[in-house]
């Protein structure tokens, strides 16, 4: 049953400071604002504020814009003391403004408070996750970080075939150790990574489904666990897929716009590329998701489209293996053997 908020509070999070602003009548525009510090300090401001303009926890709702880290002291201390809030997508609440010009944090904060007035009937109030999934998304974005490093520092051997030995000798030498090092970082942050999961059952249990299915390896699937809070995000693998940006969808309008059928720009780009890595080796190693390939490209088909399509079928797979909570069955092997 959805509460009968009175009073909405929309917040523009940065990094130093929280922008709030309070709508009681949305068509009025006579609303109360105000700034206090990121802190734990200045959030304890906010909620004075509210008790002193008598706004009681039961019929006030506060919205905010997803900025990551910074908004996680907020999150924490509304959660930690009962109170409802709603974290949105930036991108949804700036196309859902409209036309706007100008740009500063009051105006922005008045903005959110007035997105979560008019799209009441969207709310689906937020829950910080666990701190093994916090913990797991954070090891999964250092190790991310470390493979850039390494990538980087294994360029400066390009130099080789434009300067002289001599002059690089000790360039070379540098960035030799330095990734060396990272290397030993980065299997420090895998084996973190992988001893987190292993004291977790749900991850464990999951991990174990997920590999097997053709072109999931560990960091897929860890990255699946991490980015759907262990499955629970997502109704179904189309909307999972919608979010990784690999569901084509239709453009066309009226008689004149006719473009192919394609993906969308806006999506998880990491989780993508793991998907098109889980394809390139699916279709290697899947007799079925090899035959479909060879298939699909004989008729015609665009090469991109049909891997496309394979990414859709692990994700699709993915999902099963869950909700049936039974690892994959390759039908294939029982047709070879009848």
């Amino acid at each position: 049953m959805k509460k009968n908020y009175q009073f909405f509070v929309g917040i523009d999070v940065s990094k130093e400071k929280l922008d709030y602003c309070i709508v009681s009548d949305a068509t009025s525009s006579q609303h109360q604002f105000g700034i206090v510090s990121n802190t734990e300090k200045g959030i304890r401001q906010l909620l004075a504020a509210l008790k002193k303009s008598n706004i009681t926890k039961a019929e006030t709702l506060f919205c905010l814009e997803n900025t990551g880290v910074y908004s996680m002291p907020l999150c924490y201390w509304l959660q930690k003391n009962q109170f409802d809030y709603w974290v949105e997508s930036a991108l949804q609440i700036k196309r859902a403004k409209g036309i706007s010009r100008g740009k500063n944090d009051s105006a922005d904060a008045k903005d959110i408070a007035l997105y979560a007035v008019a799209h009441l009937h969207l709310l689906k109030l937020s829950v910080l996750p666990e701190n093994d999934f916090i913990e797991l998304r954070l090891l999964l974005a250092e190790r991310e970080k470390l493979i850039k490093a390494i990538v980087a520092f294994k360029a400066t051997r390009e130099n080789e075939k434009f300067l002289p030995a001599v002059l690089l000798k000790t360039t070379l030498m540098h960035s030799k150790k330095t990734v060396q090092l990272l290397r030993k970082q980065l299997l420090a942050v895998e084996k973190s990574i992988q001893g987190l999961i292993d004291k977790n059952p749900v991850f464990k249990t999951q991990e174990k489904l997920l590999l097997t299915v053709p072109g999931i390896g560990k960091q897929t699937a860890a990255n699946l666990i991490a980015t759907t809070n262990a499955f629970t995000t997502f109704k179904n693998w189309r909307k999972f897929a919608c979010y990784c940006g690999i569901a084509p969808f239709e453009y066309s309008s009226g008689s004149s716009i006719r473009k192919k059928t394609r993906v969308s720009h806006l999506a998880n780009k990491k989780m993508k590329s793991l998907l098109n890595m889980a394809a390139l080796s699916a279709k290697k190693t899947d007799a079925e998701l090899k035959d479909y390939y060879d298939k699909k490209v004989k008729e015609g088909k665009n090469k991109m489209s049909v891997l496309n399509a394979i990414r859709c079928k692990i994700v699709s797979r993915a999902f099963a293996v869950i909700d049936r909570n039974n690892p994959f069955v390759d039908l294939n092997k029982f047709k070879a053997a009848a």
